[in-house]
């Protein structure tokens, strides 16, 4: 069982030591599902399991399944018929883990022990304690847990997950189908975990749900406590609460919505990084509304220019779905159209493929996989010049990173404006004396299409000042 770990499909084993029962753990798919194989994960250890990273030492297995789209389906079948042909007890969760998904692994593998859906933590404890039941009860004095919880991540970054589920209706996704509506978590408890983990080593937040502008709309922004104040949960109230903690602040998957806007000043404050992930999907107005995703209608180029004359620096990350069904050549040129006048910093593009349970699949005019291809390369090709020319202007500036990883080669970074395992990377060559997650001002020398080279400032009592944020 092999380690890895991405926001985008891949599978990630695990080991953990307690004195108990043995259970394998599989985790795959994003960030979100990430969150939840901890939150299982931790109460595993508080019921004295032991989390092993091979089957054959494992009593029982549990996969946390990823169903956003076919491949990441594919992934997930094979990972459970792996786990059942190795150990053959296994217990399957995740976002396969209900409807057809749900059939599909039943008639695959009839003798899995059970199957539950995203976010089924107790079913997941339930299934758990009925075939491997803990040798002891959990004794608080005896077995120790740290208070953040056990985590997936470097001690440096955490993910910090503020709901669940989706509200939207986009033809292409079947998310709310999986995760049922948007439901925000209280904001004392998401402030709580973030304080929890900054005092345990983190230094720096990813703020991750399915619709990150969204939270607070569900409880009508509903004031909560924390710290023995009135806040609510809004996003503007969080964002600025996070920002007293001392550590960077990342946003993910922000819909465009008019109270982003409100986001900006807090990044001019130092609150919040430069930084939103915002999911566009397309530019041609026709292709959104078959798409149905929110303000389809919106200027969005009208509101980045107006974001980045507030906070130049701004990096913008996103990512878009070329070969939708109905996207004429029209709607494509559109879009690159669209992508040269955004200079939008980090990109992905995805080739439209039906998933099952999908309103896309009804649509008419389908393009042809060929014809997809074609639009993928040309799409990749404009993206990436626009890329290199973004990060050849970075070549001269100071800026400030944090360390991922030091090596033979030296270290390795990140930019404000860089999230782990989606973005680019800072090179350090050839500098050893500093550490994960220390913070540092560098210059950049060299620049290609996707990172950056650059070397550490020195200062008087020096390297570059680890406490400036």
């Amino acid at each position: 069982m092999s380690e890895q770990n991405t926001p985008s499909p891949g599978a990630t084993q695990f080991a953990a030591k307690t004195s108990s029962g043995k259970v394998g753990f599989v985790s795959l798919g994003c960030p979100k599902a990430l969150v939840d194989s901890e939150r299982i994960l931790t109460q595993l250890r508080m019921d004295n399991y032991e989390v092993v990273n091979s089957y054959s030492d494992a009593d029982v297995v549990v996969v946390n399944t990823c169903g956003f789209i076919d491949d990441a389906k594919q992934e997930s079948l094979e990972a459970i018929r792996e786990a059942m042909a190795e150990n053959g007890k296994v217990i399957v969760t995740g976002c396969m883990g209900k409807g057809k998904d749900a059939e599909t692994i039943r008639e695959q593998n009839p003798d899995i022990l059970a199957i539950t859906g995203p976010q089924a933590y107790e079913e997941v404890m339930t299934a758990v304690h009925e075939w491997v039941p803990p040798v002891r009860s959990h004794d608080p004095f005896m077995d120790l847990v740290p208070p953040q919880g056990v985590k997936l991540t470097p001690r440096h970054y955490s993910y910090l997950k503020i709901s669940e589920g989706c509200n939207h209706s986009c033809t292409f996704c079947i998310i709310p189908a999986m995760r049922g509506k948007h439901v925000s978590r209280p904001i004392g408890d998401v402030l709580d975990e973030a304080k929890r983990l900054v005092e345990a080593g983190t230094r720096e937040l990813l703020v991750i749900s399915q619709d990150t502008s969204a939270y607070g709309v569900d409880v009508k922004y509903r004031t909560g406590f924390w710290d023995g104040k009135p806040v609510k949960t809004k996003l503007y109230d969080l964002c600025n609460e996070l920002g007293n903690l001392g550590a960077w602040v990342r946003l993910h998957y922000v819909y465009p919505y008019p109270n982003v806007d409100d986001i900006i000043p807090l990044m001019v404050e130092g609150k919040v990084l430069p930084y939103l992930d915002i999911p566009f999907q397309h530019a041609s107005p026709r292709v959104l509304q078959l798409m149905k995703r929110p303000a389809h209608a919106d200027n969005t180029l009208e509101r980045i220019k107006k974001w980045r004359e507030q906070v130049p620096e701004l990096v913008i990350r996103s990512t878009f779905v070329v070969g939708f069904p109905g996207e004429t050549e029209e709607d494509f040129q559109h879009l690159l159209n669209w992508l040269e006048e955004a200079e939008l910093d980090r990109v992905g593009c995805f080739k439209y493929s039906p998933v099952d349970g999908a309103k896309a699949n009804e649509l008419p005019d389908h393009v042809p996989p060929e014809v997809q291809q074609e639009r993928f390369d040309r799409f990749m090709e404009t993206q990436q010049a626009i890329s290199a020319r973004k990060l050849q202007r970075k070549i001269g500036q100071r800026m400030m990173v944090i360390v991922d990883q030091v090596d033979d080669e030296g270290a390795v970074a990140r930019s404000m404006g860089d999230a782990p395992n989606i973005d680019g990377l800072v090179y350090l060559n050839e500098f050893h004396e500093c550490e994960p997650g220390d913070i540092l001002e560098v210059e950049i020398e060299f620049a290609d299409e996707y990172d950056l080279w650059g070397a550490p400032v020195l200062h008087a009592s020096g390297l570059g000042d680890d406490d400036e944020e």
